[in-house]
């Protein structure tokens, strides 16, 4: 029994060490980016990094700051370009700030609307595939998991025309609607359903509870944990899709985080601690959701390691 207990202590401090060590290597990139954009130009510069900034400065935030200024949002009528001869309905329009703000701003937006529509679809549709019987259901399921290795560049042209023809192109609406009918959620929220006791959904029918009822009451709080979960994967996904965000928003009003900070790259020479500092500042929403949502994220996390 000593040998065992020496064992299991030697193999718990063992596991510490590894994670501590494992955790340094990954929150060393965000130290180097939260220091480096309080460095100044030699600092970043330097042949030999410098760990710890030489002397603390607030020029690459402020240069972030007065770089471009831009209307803080800009409100237009929702398809009035179709009334217009193709030309946006601008309904409202706010005080003038730093561009930076605005590509805060409009991304934030983008991708709490493309985290709360992905996890309503996908909580419905992965109930549905789960706990009801219709023809043609594993077939739609095969297609749900088949789409999931499909890269999103070969349906690029064909959402491009959708977007062009819907007059949503350059708007936001344009890299929201795409995300929302995302496979892997689909796929996520079935794993979750598929735990939900059958004799439960009976019990409620038979109480005379209606299907919007059941599945506000029921099934939303049993799959909580995986909403959680998903609802992190899909705002770092919509903050994170550059690629996205080139092609759908070529307007400089419509401009994400990931753009703008592009945008700051000069032709000849690159302002590091300028990028440094934008990358600080478009992490920190990601930080907050994620400390938000953690609880859930780790629950779902553990909850589908059981069931797979």
């Amino acid at each position: 029994m000593k040998i065992q207990s020496g064992r299991s202590r030697a193999y718990k401090i063992f596991s510490i060490i590894v994670l501590v060590i494992l955790a340094i290597l990954f929150l060393f990139p965000l130290y180097w980016i939260i220091t480096g954009a309080f460095k100044p130009a030699q600092d970043v510069y330097a042949q030999k990094p410098v760990w710890w900034p030489t002397e603390w400065v607030k020029n690459n935030f402020s240069n972030l700051l007065n770089k471009r200024s831009a209307p803080l949002w800009e409100i237009y009528l929702p398809f009035g370009s179709f009334f217009n001869g193709g030309e946006k309905v601008l309904l409202s329009a706010g005080p003038s700030v730093p561009a930076a703000f605005r590509w805060l701003l409009n991304t934030v937006v983008m991708s709490v609307m493309a985290m709360l529509l992905t996890c309503a679809t996908a909580a419905m549709a992965g109930y549905a595939l789960a706990k009801k019987r219709f023809m043609g259901r594993a077939i739609l399921f095969s297609m749900i998991v088949c789409a999931m290795a499909l890269p999103k560049q070969v349906i690029l042209i064909p959402l491009l025309k959708e977007m062009a023809a819907l007059k949503l192109y350059d708007s936001l609406w344009a890299v929201i609607f795409p995300t929302v009918g995302w496979p892997f959620g689909v796929f996520l929220m079935k794993q979750f359903s598929e735990g939900i006791p059958g004799e439960i959904l009976e019990a409620t029918r038979i109480d005379g509870a209606s299907e919007a009822k059941t599945f506000i009451t029921v099934v939303l709080p049993m799959v909580k944990p995986g909403i959680g979960a998903l609802a992190i994967f899909t705002f770092i996904n919509a903050w994170n899709d550059y690629f996205m965000q080139l092609v759908m928003l070529p307007s400089g009003s419509n401009f994400t985080m990931p753009l703008g900070i592009a945008t700051l790259q000069g032709e000849a020479s690159v302002d590091m601690g300028l990028l440094m500092a934008g990358a600080v500042l478009a992490a920190v929403p990601i930080i907050t959701v994620f400390l938000l949502f953690q609880k859930y994220f780790t629950q779902g996390i553990t909850m589908g390691a059981v069931k797979g």
